[in-house]
This record gives structure tokens, C-alpha cells and sequence, in this order.
């Protein structure tokens, strides 16, 4: 099945060159230049991941996540001329997947692109099944596999492991973790996540993948072939 992507845009020369790029790769693509053609283009059809730019007329990026992320769970990369630590946190708090900073690579740009979307394989036109090491994760049901068991995961923990296998290799924070996953207004310290980091990993445990511990920097997900 083909890969579809939206651009979300108002530079028409990089939205002109990243477009031939991934259709040259065999994507679908659609663009728009703003944030409101955007969430009309959303409103018509569903995209396999979403590259948005931050800054932009009218509605901006991150506005536009949070109305993406009021419905979907649609991969999204934002695109951005900044390299403030506050907007990455804002970003990642809203639900985005990824940052690239302009000016960027193509080459760079289309693996990241692959990261988040290659290790999704179609389970019917319902639902998509994820897999990395033994795990295999049915993102629709909300199920986790290890091998031939069904794990019993909470919510919190469920939702920490998806995005770290939708994010391989990449380190996040705690204080990164505590606001994607508990919220700016969250009044408990950053203890919770290495709490439940801890279950996450004995339950997952023996599937060829690890979270790591990246020393003064944060956790790391390993993902085993």
C-alpha cells in the first residue's frame, strides 16, 4: 500500500523539494501552506505521517498538532527555524514524534520518516500491527505481544512503550517523558517516570529490545531485529 504524506508548509520551494522527494521514494503527496488547508486536507483523508511546519500565518504548528491530536494518532515530524529547548517540550507535550531544523537534509529527513512509519506494517484496512524484537503491538485493540503472550499493560506504561518503539534510538529526557506523558500541570516529580520505566521494562523483558539508561541525559529505546 502506498505511503501517504502530508506537508504542511508555506515555503513553497523546500514544500516543492521535500514533495519530490518522497514521491520520487513512492509516496503519496499532498501539501498545504498553511494550518487551516491543513485540517481541511485531515477532514477528507487520512495520511501515514505529517510534516508541519512551526511557524506559519494564522493557525501555527503547534495549534495545529493539538487539533490533529484531539482525533489521531497520525505520525507527525514538525518542521522548524528554531532551536528553542521550550518549543521542542511544547511540541512534545502536544504529541509530536519528531523535530527537523531547517535547513535540513532530505536523506536525513526521509529516515527519520522511515523510523517512525517502516516498522508499521498494514493488519487490515482497521487497525496496524507494530513489531520490533518479539514484541508485536496491535494499535488499534491496544494489545501487546511478547511472543505468544498477551501482556497486561496499563494505560501509561502502554503508551510509553508505542512511542518509544515508534522512536528507536532517540533519547528523551525525564523532564521530556514527564510533560508528553503526564502534562505541564502535572504536580509530581520526575520519579514517576523512572517508576515507570521500571515495570515497562521487567514487562517486556526477553523480547530483544531494552530501554536503556543513558547516563545524564535520559532513556533510550534498543530495538532488536
Amino acid at each position: 500500500m502506498e505511503q501517504k504524506l502530508l506537508i504542511v508548509e508555506d515555503d513553497r520551494l523546500m514544500a516543492e523539494a521535500a514533495a519530490d522527494y518522497f514521491t520520487g521514494k513512492g509516496w503519496e503527496v499532498k501539501r498545504a501552506e498553511d494550518g487551516i488547508e491543513a485540517l481541511t486536507f485531515l477532514e477528507r483523508e487520512s495520511f501515514h505521517l505529517i510534516l508541519l511546519d512551526v511557524m506559519m500565518p494564522g493557525k501555527d504548528g503547534f495549534a495545529v498538532c493539538r487539533e490533529i491530536r484531539s482525533h489521531s494518532d497520525v505520525p507527525v515530524i514538525f518542521i522548524t527555524a528554531r532551536v528553542l529547548e521550550e518549543d521542542m517540550l511544547n511540541g512534545y507535550s502536544l504529541g509530536a514524534d519528531d523535530y527537523v531544523t531547517k535547513p535540513f537534509s532530505l536523506p536525513v529527513l526521509y529516515a527519520k520518516a522511515m523510523a517512525l512509519t517502516g516498522r508499521v506494517h498494514g493488519a487490515g484496512k482497521d487497525g496496524f500491527t507494530l513489531c520490533a524484537g518479539s514484541l508485536k503491538v496491535d494499535v488499534k485493540s491496544r494489545r501487546v505481544w511478547n511472543r505468544d503472550q498477551l501482556l497486561s499493560l496499563p494505560p501509561k506504561e502502554y503508551e510509553m512503550l508505542l512511542f518509544f518503539l515508534e522512536n528507536p534510538g532517540r533519547i528523551y529526557s525525564r523532564e521530556q517523558l514527564l510533560i508528553r506523558f503526564w502534562g505541564y500541570d502535572f504536580d509530581g516529580n520526575e520519579r514517576v517516570v523512572d517508576n515507570h520505566i521500571k515495570k515497562l521494562r521487567k514487562a517486556i523483558g526477553g523480547c530483544g529490545c531494552s530501554i536503556q539508561t543513558v547516563r545524564k541525559s535520559g532513556y533510550r529505546m534498543e530495538v532488536g531485529e
